[in-house]
C-alpha cells in the first residue's frame, strides 16, 4: 500500500482551515448570543459549586474557568478563545512548522471550552450543540495524534528527492480518520431508513429537501424544479453512497478506495452547492483525504510515469485477481441497487422508474446482520495497520532509534486502540442489539471520557420536515399594537422577493435555531422568549444578529413597544413567477403580542429561568486585555460575518500564491545544510545498486527518511 505523507498534510491543513472558519464565525456572534445584553448572557454559565479546581475542570472541561484571573467575564473569555483560535488556525494553515500536536491540542481545547461552557447553561447549548460541532471536536482530537512532532523542512525533502519514509507509528492515527468517515456516512445513511420517514422510504425526500432545508441557496431553487424521477434517482444514489460504499473505505484494492473517495466528494460538493451547511461539508471533505495516498497525488516523482517493467507470474496473477474482484464488487453494487430499488428505464418517456422493493422488517434484519460484521471489519483493518506498523519497526536500525520508535509505537498504538473502542459505543447506536453485545469495557471507557466528546454518534437528515410547506416564524414589531412591521433576518427566508443567500462557511446560529423553533410551539424553544425581550429592550448586539447593518433594522431609531411572531408556510415560487423566490401562507400566531412588563412575558421568563435576579456586574474597564478585545471588536464589527470569512479565505489564497511563487527562489538561494556534502554524479549503471541500498536509519523524531525502492 502506498504511503500517506501528502494526504496527512492535506488533512492537517484542512482541519486548520475548518477551525479558522468555526472560530471566526462564532466570534462574530458572541455578543448577541452570550454577551451581557445577549439572548443567553454568559454570566449564567460558569458558577463554581464549591468543588476542587481540578475536579471542577474535569467535570466541566473548559478554559473559561480561568477568565476571571485575566480580568475577563465569561463572554469576554469566549471572545478571547475565538480570536486566539482563529489566529492559531490561520497560522497552522499557512505555516508548516505550526502543524504541531500542541497547536492542534490548543485548538481542540479552545473549541471544547466554548461548547462545554454553554452546556452548563440550562438552555444555552442550543446554539453550540450541532452535529458538526461534535464532529469538529472529534476530528480535532484525532488531528492531535496525526500531526508529527517534527516537520521535515521542504528543502530537505527536495534534497532527498521527495521520497520520505514513514516512521512505524505515523499511519496508525490517520486510520482513525478513515474509521470516523465510515461511521459518519454509514450512520447517516442508515438512520434515514430506521426513522421510518415516509419520504425516504418513498424515495421522494429530495422533492421536499431543497425547499425545506434550513438555509437554501439559489441553486436549491433550480434543483427543486428538476423532474421527480430524477429526485427519486438521486435518493437511490444517496443510499448507495452512504450505505453501500463506505465499507469500501477499508478495501485492500486501492482503486476501490479511490472510487469511494470520488463518490463521497461528489455528494459533498452537491450539498455545498444547494445548501448553506457552514463548515460541515468542508470538514467531511477533509475527512475523505484518509482515502487517498501519495501515489494517487503524485507525491513521489515518477510514480505515475514509471515504466511498466516485466513482473513475475505471481504478481501478474495477483493483479488479475484484484481486477476481477474489483469488477465483481462493481457488478454486485450495480445489481444490488437495481434489485433493491426496482430501477427500470422507460425509453419512450426517457425516465428511470424507481421504488423501494424491501420492507422495514427486512431492512432491520439486514442491519442486525451487517452491523457487527462492520465492527469486525474495523477490527481487521486496524489489526492490519498494527501489524504493518510492527513490521516497519523491525526495519529500524540501531538500538537507540529502535527503542525510541518502540516507545512512540506503543503510545500511539494504545491511543489508537482505545479511541477505536470508545467509538464503537456511539457507532453501535444504529442497531440496539449490537450495542448491547459490545464488550462492557468499551462501555466503561466511553462513559469515563464521554464529556470530552472524543467519539460521538451521527445521523444527518434523519427525517424530512415541512412536507406541507416549510414552517417559518416571522417576527413583527409595532408602536401602537395595530400597525405591525416585519423584522427581516439577513439569512433565513422572510421577504418573498429576496433570493436565498450564500453564506458558507459561516453559520448564523440564530437563523438556524429559528428554523428549529418553527417546527413546534414556542415553549419548546425557551430562548425565543429571551429574544423577544431583547428586541423590546432594543439591545444592539442582538439586533446585529438579525441585521448586521443596524440601519436596515426597521426599529433602529426606537425599540418597538410590542413584539409578536407569526407562523407561515413557505414554498419555492414557480418558474414563471417574476421577481419572486417564495410563496407563503399565514398559518397561526406563534408568539402573542407582548410589551415590557407584560404579565405573559414575565411569566415565561420566570418559567424558563431567564429572568435576571441580579443586575449584571460591570466589566472591568481598566483591564488592558479587555480594552484590546473591545478595540478588535470595534474594528471588525462593521463587516458582515460571511464577508469576514471570505476575506480570511482570500488572504489565505493570496499568501499561498506568494509562497508558491517565492519557493523556487528561496530554494535556489538557500545554502546547503551544515555538514551536507555534495553528492557525486551517479554512473549510468549505478541505478540498480542505488535501488538496493539499505534504508536510512530512523531516528527518534518524526522526520521522514527515503523509502527503499523496489526494482
Amino acid at each position: 500500500m502506498a504511503g500517506s505523507r501528502l494526504p496527512r498534510q492535506l488533512f492537517l491543513q484542512g482541519v486548520a482551515g475548518v477551525f479558522m472558519f468555526a472560530f471566526a464565525s462564532l466570534y462574530t456572534q458572541i455578543p448577541g448570543l452570550y454577551g451581557p445584553e445577549g439572548i443567553l448572557p454568559a454570566r449564567r454559565m460558569l458558577r463554581p459549586q464549591g468543588k476542587g479546581h481540578w475536579q471542577q475542570l474535569w467535570e466541566t472541561p473548559t478554559l473559561l474557568w480561568e477568565a476571571p484571573r485575566l480580568g475577563l467575564d465569561t463572554a469576554q473569555g469566549l471572545e478571547l478563545l475565538s480570536l486566539l483560535g482563529t489566529v492559531l488556525a490561520l497560522g497552522a494553515l499557512l505555516l508548516r512548522p505550526l502543524r504541531h500536536p500542541l497547536v492542534y491540542l490548543l485548538l481542540w481545547a479552545a473549541y471544547l471550552s466554548a461548547c462545554q461552557a454553554t452546556l452548563s447553561l440550562q438552555v444555552g447549548q442550543v446554539f453550540l450543540y450541532f452535529q458538526w460541532d461534535s464532529l469538529l471536536l472529534e476530528t480535532g482530537f484525532l488531528t492531535v495524534l496525526v500531526a508529527p512532532l517534527r516537520q521535515v523542512p521542504n528543502r530537505k525533502q527536495a534534497h532527498q528527492g521527495g521520497l520520505t519514509g514513514a516512521l512505524p507509528h505515523e499511519e496508525l492515527p490517520f486510520w482513525l480518520v478513515r474509521w470516523l468517515l465510515f461511521r459518519l456516512m454509514f450512520a447517516s445513511g442508515v438512520v434515514k431508513l430506521t426513522s421510518r420517514c415516509p419520504t425516504w422510504w418513498g424515495l421522494t425526500a429530495l422533492t421536499y429537501h431543497y425547499e425545506t432545508q434550513c438555509l437554501p441557496t439559489p441553486a436549491a431553487w433550480l434543483a427543486h424544479h428538476l423532474p421527480v424521477w430524477l429526485h427519486k434517482l438521486s435518493v437511490v444514489a444517496t443510499f448507495l453512497i452512504e450505505i453501500a460504499v463506505p465499507p469500501l473505505f477499508f478495501a485492500p484494492i486501492r482503486r476501490l478506495r479511490l472510487a469511494a473517495f470520488y463518490t463521497q466528494v461528489l455528494l459533498q460538493i452537491l450539498i455545498i452547492i444547494t445548501g448553506n451547511y457552514n463548515f460541515f461539508n468542508l470538514l467531511t471533505l477533509v475527512l475523505t483525504t484518509a482515502l487517498l495516498d501519495d501515489q494517487h497525488l503524485a507525491a513521489e516523482p515518477g510514480l505515475g510515469r514509471r515504466k511498466k517493467a516485466s513482473t513475475s507470474w505471481p504478481k501478474a496473477l495477483l493483479a488479475t485477481l484484484s481486477l476481477l474482484l474489483e469488477l465483481a464488487i462493481y457488478g454486485l453494487l450495480a445489481y444490488g441497487t437495481v434489485h433493491c430499488f426496482g430501477l427500470e428505464v422507460d425509453w419512450q418517456q426517457r425516465t428511470v422508474h424507481s421504488k423501494t422493493t424491501f420492507t422495514f422488517h427486512q431492512f432491520s434484519q439486514w442491519l442486525k446482520t451487517v452491523t457487527l460484521p462492520t465492527v469486525w471489519l474495523g477490527v481487521a483493518s486496524l489489526a492490519w495497520e498494527l501489524l504493518t506498523a510492527l513490521w516497519r519497526w523491525t526495519q529500524v536500525r540501531g538500538w537507540l532509534p529502535k527503542l525510541c520508535a518502540a516507545v512512540q509505537l506503543s503510545i500511539l498504538g494504545a491511543a489508537t486502540v482505545a479511541l477505536f473502542l470508545i467509538s464503537l459505543v456511539p457507532y453501535s447506536y444504529v442497531e440496539p442489539e449490537t450495542h448491547g453485545r459490545l464488550w462492557t469495557g468499551a462501555h466503561r471507557l466511553s462513559g469515563a471520557v464521554g464529556h470530552l466528546q472524543l467519539a460521538n454518534s451521527y445521523g444527518l437528515f434523519r427525517r424530512m420536515t415541512g412536507l406541507g410547506g416549510r414552517p417559518e416564524v416571522v417576527l413583527e414589531g409595532s408602536y401602537d399594537g395595530h400597525h405591525w412591521t416585519e423584522i427581516e433576518f439577513m439569512y433565513k427566508p422572510g421577504n418573498v422577493s429576496r433570493p436565498p443567500p450564500v453564506v458558507v462557511p459561516h453559520q448564523p446560529r440564530l437563523d438556524w435555531q429559528m428554523w428549529f423553533a418553527a417546527l413546534g410551539p414556542h415553549t419548546h424553544s425557551p430562548w425565543f422568549t429571551s429574544l423577544v425581550l431583547r428586541l423590546l429592550q432594543g439591545k444592539e448586539p442582538v439586533i446585529q444578529l438579525i441585521q448586521s447593518n443596524i440601519t436596515r433594522y426597521p426599529f433602529h431609531k426606537q425599540p418597538p413597544t410590542y413584539v409578536r411572531a407569526q407562523r407561515y408556510k413557505y414554498w419555492f415560487s414557480q418558474p414563471g413567477e417574476q421577481s419572486r423566490w417564495w410563496r407563503r401562507q399565514w398559518v397561526e400566531e406563534f408568539f402573542p403580542p407582548v410589551s415590557l412588563g407584560d404579565p405573559t412575558l414575565e411569566m415565561l421568563l420566570r418559567q424558563f429561568g431567564l429572568q435576571d435576579k441580579s443586575p449584571p456586574r460591570a466589566r472591568n474597564p481598566s483591564s488592558a486585555l479587555a480594552q484590546a478585545l473591545h478595540w478588535v471588536r470595534t474594528q471588525l464589527s462593521p463587516m458582515e460575518p460571511p464577508t469576514l470569512l471570505w476575506g480570511l479565505l482570500a488572504a489565505v489564497g493570496a499568501v499561498r500564491v506568494m509562497q508558491a511563487l517565492l519557493a523556487p527562489w528561496s530554494f535556489r538561494s538557500s545554502p546547503p545544510d551544515r555538514g551536507e556534502k555534495p553528492k557525486p554524479a551517479l554512473k549510468k549503471n549505478s541505478g540498480a545498486a542505488s535501488e538496493q541500498a539499505s534504508p536510512a536509519t530512523n531516528n527518534c523524531s518524526s522526520s521522514s527518511r527515503p523509502h527503499r525502492q523496489k526494482k
